[in-house]
């Protein structure tokens, strides 16, 4: 990542003006582990085992030149006024090439068909032009004024609003092959859509102008030391979230991901809408795989609805501050509802009256394989979440309790829920088939982490200063067997909890990490600096667990983890040079 800034700021009576230019220059590319090698996916107990290399090669190159000007002033000791304004011209180049890694698929049956894992039952494959080049501005402006009544009371009330010319990628055009198979057989799905919201005209999406978001807060000192605040504030937020999605629309199309069923092994003659398994199919080769998926393949259509609305939240906290001694402690409750929020539905593919999964295009069809596509996703903004958290945490600012030794320290407890309605589990943009039989119901998040720091002068040690990081978490819940749409009343929301281990608390955390840095600055020279850290990360070498099999508690393999979500032990040396 490369960063560049100018600042100029200037100063005038009650006025001061900070103008601001910067570049910025970031990429993202992640490649697969293992190139040229296949990857083989083998379902067994709603568990997926993989080997082979990873999915994708995507290399996302983000260019910004960003103008900012704020201009605060103070008026008469009551009242500071801040106004501002941002341009941000944004330009894209993204390499997007998802599933070019073929990914074959394997089960003992599929459908009632037994297939004994001799032959996958399907190949998902990514090919065509991956490349894409886009451009985005962002326009920003505020207005805030933070009012003092009274030397006690501090009121901060604001208004900001956002724009951005290509959130909703506007002139995107439907291609007439898709037009054309969804105008057909609309009316057969098991869900059928309004064509003049899902038909992209190229000017049918309008800029969304309406993103004021209002903020207010306050904090009022209980005593006349302020040694006691309570404080709060609720404000309206907009998420940028569009932009990435509504690319995929368009690349879906340029470089669509091909889906091949295969027929059972021991077949002479493939099913409607499969192909007979050959074992020069198991290849990595994009010659052999590009004559499979184009002449036996499907790819899947976006829709983006015309109507989309932008995801919004609103948040709130309230708390209560106070300073005994040299610390400082707060306890703070912390809300969040978010509304509107997009979400990818199965059109081809719905429920059955009673709720059970699943009905397709036909009786014994769920994808278009036979009329040009595997499926035609689209677009809601039928997802909510709730979020509510209490938050208590303790700070002791680093001084010096005399010439040779000072410290600081901070601790943070917090206990959260999350639920979510519309999707599975917060974070997914899919709601398989559909947002509409997912009720609200609890996230799979953790509820408790802990996390302290602290910084201190090692006495004798010639200015060493010791520091750290210590986090541990209840771990996060898991959902038993699969929802009851898919696998019947065998299932239990949040079911399955991680195992607690011993760490501060005996038996109290399923996730546990430690960081310690030794840090040493030498005398300033000349005006040049100079400090050297040594830091070890997860110093125990904690083993945090994840990728657990929650889907048959009789399973011998139920509970038990595949993966670890935290890095090994390592040490790393560093210094810092300041001219």
């Amino acid at each position: 990542m490369t960063v560049a800034q100018l600042k100029y700021n200037r100063y005038s009576g009650a006025w001061l003006n900070e103008a601001k230019v910067d570049y910025s220059r970031f990429r993202r590319n992640p490649s697969p582990n293992e190139p040229g090698v296949a990857a083989r996916v083998y379902s067994y107990n709603n568990t997926d085992n993989a080997i082979g290399s990873n999915l994708s090669s995507q290399d996302f190159i983000q260019k910004r030149l960003g103008l900012r000007d704020d201009l605060t002033y103070q008026a008469g000791g009551k009242h500071v006024f801040k106004m501002g304004a941002s341009f941000d011209f944004v330009k894209y180049d993204v390499l997007k090439g998802n599933d070019e890694t073929p990914r074959f698929a394997y089960r003992d049956t599929v459908s009632g068909v037994a297939y004994d894992f001799r032959n996958p039952y399907e190949l998902k494959y990514g090919t065509g032009n991956a490349l894409l080049n886009k451009s985005n501005n962002e326009i920003g402006a505020y207005l805030q004024d933070d009012w003092s009544p009274t030397p006690r009371l501090t009121i901060n009330l604001g208004i900001r609003w956002d724009f951005e010319t290509r959130m909703m990628n506007y002139d995107y055009v439907t291609p007439q092959t898709v037009i054309d198979t969804l105008t057909r057989y609309n009316d057969s799905l098991p869900t059928p859509l309004d064509l003049n919201r899902y038909i992209s005209t190229g000017n049918s999406r309008k800029p969304f102008y309406g993103a004021f978001q209002p903020r207010i807060g306050f904090s009022y000192a209980l005593d006349q030391d302020n040694k006691t605040t309570i404080f709060g504030g609720f404000g309206i937020y907009y998420d940028r979230s569009l932009f990435d999605i509504s690319v995929d629309e368009t690349l879906k199309l340029t470089h669509p991901t091909f889906t091949i069923n295969f027929a059972p092994p021991g077949s002479t003659t493939p099913g409607p809408g499969q192909v007979l398994w050959q074992d020069s199919y198991l290849t990595a080769n994009k010659a052999t795989l590009d004559n499979l998926a184009h002449t036996q393949g499907v790819p899947e259509a976006w829709l983006i609805d015309k109507d989309a609305k932008v995801p919004k939240s609103r948040q709130w906290n309230v708390g209560i501050r106070r300073v005994v001694g040299d610390y400082a402690v707060s306890v703070t409750y912390a809300g969040v509802r978010g509304v509107d929020q997009l979400t990818l539905n199965w059109a081809n593919i719905g429920l059955n009256p009673d709720g059970s999964c699943c009905v397709g295009f036909a009786p014994t069809d769920f994808h278009l394989d036979r009329h040009g596509f595997s499926n035609f996703i689209y677009s809601t903004n039928d997802t909510k979440t709730w979020y509510d958290a209490l938050q208590v945490q303790v700070d002791r600012p680093y001084h010096r309790s005399n010439e040779k030794f000072g410290w600081g320290a901070g601790l943070a407890v917090t206990y959260a829920t999350r639920s979510v309605q519309g999707v599975d589990n917060l974070g997914d943009l899919f709601a398989f088939p559909n947002t509409v039989n997912i009720p609200k119901h609890p996230a799979n998040d953790e509820k408790g982490r802990v996390v302290l720091n602290w910084i201190m002068d090692v006495p004798y040690a010639a200015g060493v200063q010791f520091s750290g990081l210590i986090t541990a978490g209840t771990g996060n819940r898991q959902d038993v067997g699969c929802p009851v749409r898919f696998c019947g009343a065998a299932y239990v929301r949040g079911g399955f909890t991680p195992r607690q281990y011993g760490f501060i608390i005996p038996g109290g955390y399923a996730y546990r990490n430690v960081d310690l840095r030794l840090r040493k600055d030498f005398p300033n020279i000349s005006g040049t600096t100079l400090g050297v850290t040594v830091d070890l990360f997860n110093a125990f070498n904690y083993q945090n667990f994840g990728c657990f099999d929650t889907g048959n508690p009789s399973s011998a393999n139920y509970g038990k983890a595949s993966c670890l979500v935290s890095d090994p032990r390592r040490l790393q040396v560093g210094a810092e040079y300041g001219f």
